[in-house]
């Protein structure tokens, strides 16, 4: 994995004073980051998003490791080039103890391999960096509700990858039609209320498709939908 720049200042890894943690009705997250000034911008966007929390921030995994089976966050957001072990190994160590724990991967690399490691360690989504804001508060919505969180150029990835190696049964032949245009709309990043206005449709008429297009294609979230979709699509890598 590439170095990264040392860090100037980092301090000891605590989990974050009560006081900033006692929003009812909230998502406990965990921040798992190395870089002092990032962890901060992370800790105030989650403390000022409705329904979320900082339960707890460690610079390296190492403490992550130590400390999260004890605070038992509802999420984690894990950085990947952490120094020491690095994300993706505190990942797959701690998932074993705490197999439901969704964690989503937080990282500047855009490469198959940090993506498909993550994955196969038990991540539960992996964004870039840059994605902090909503599409960070959108996948840890996804990802509490079982969902995979990706971009689409990720999904893509993922999909053409498991199709390489058979791991994906096809089942987009299933749907219908029109089916298949809503999930089409899904793929190119359409919300629900894009996709009426799109087809001249009512927003509950989509969302009667896309529960009958979860169903058909035995996942539960638009991410895994749209990853099946597109690796179900996919044309084989040619031989050579």
């Amino acid at each position: 994995m590439p170095p990264k720049p040392a860090s100037s200042s980092v301090p000891v890894p605590a989990p974050v004073p009560a006081a900033v943690t006692t929003k009812a009705a909230t998502a406990r997250v965990v921040v798992v980051e190395d870089d002092a000034n990032l962890r901060k911008t992370m800790i105030a966007f989650i403390n000022r998003s409705p329904g979320f929390c900082c339960a707890g921030t460690f610079a390296d995994g190492e403490t992550a490791l130590a400390e999260i089976p004890r605070l038992k966050p509802d999420v984690v957001l894990m950085d990947i080039g952490l120094p020491g072990m690095s994300g993706i190994e505190c990942v797959s160590r701690l998932k074993p103890g705490m197999p439901a724990i969704p964690i989503i991967m937080l990282t500047v690399y855009d490469e198959g391999d940090y993506l498909f490691d993550s994955l196969k360690a038990g991540a539960s989504g992996y964004l870039l960096k840059r994605s902090i804001g909503d599409k960070l508060l959108e996948a840890m919505q996804e990802a509490r509700a079982g969902g995979l969180p990706l971009t689409r150029h990720m999904a893509a990835k993922v999909g053409q990858y498991f199709q390489k190696f058979g791991q994906f049964q096809n089942e987009v032949h299933t749907l219908t039609p029109r089916e298949q245009e809503v999930l089409q709309l899904l793929a190119d990043g359409f919300r629900y209320k894009e996709i009426a206005g799109v087809m001249g449709i009512s927003l509950d008429t989509v969302r009667e498709h896309a529960r009958r297009i979860y169903t058909k294609l035995h996942v539960s979230s638009r991410t895994e939908a749209v990853v099946k979709y597109l690796g179900g699509s996919a044309k084989t890598p040619a031989k050579g």
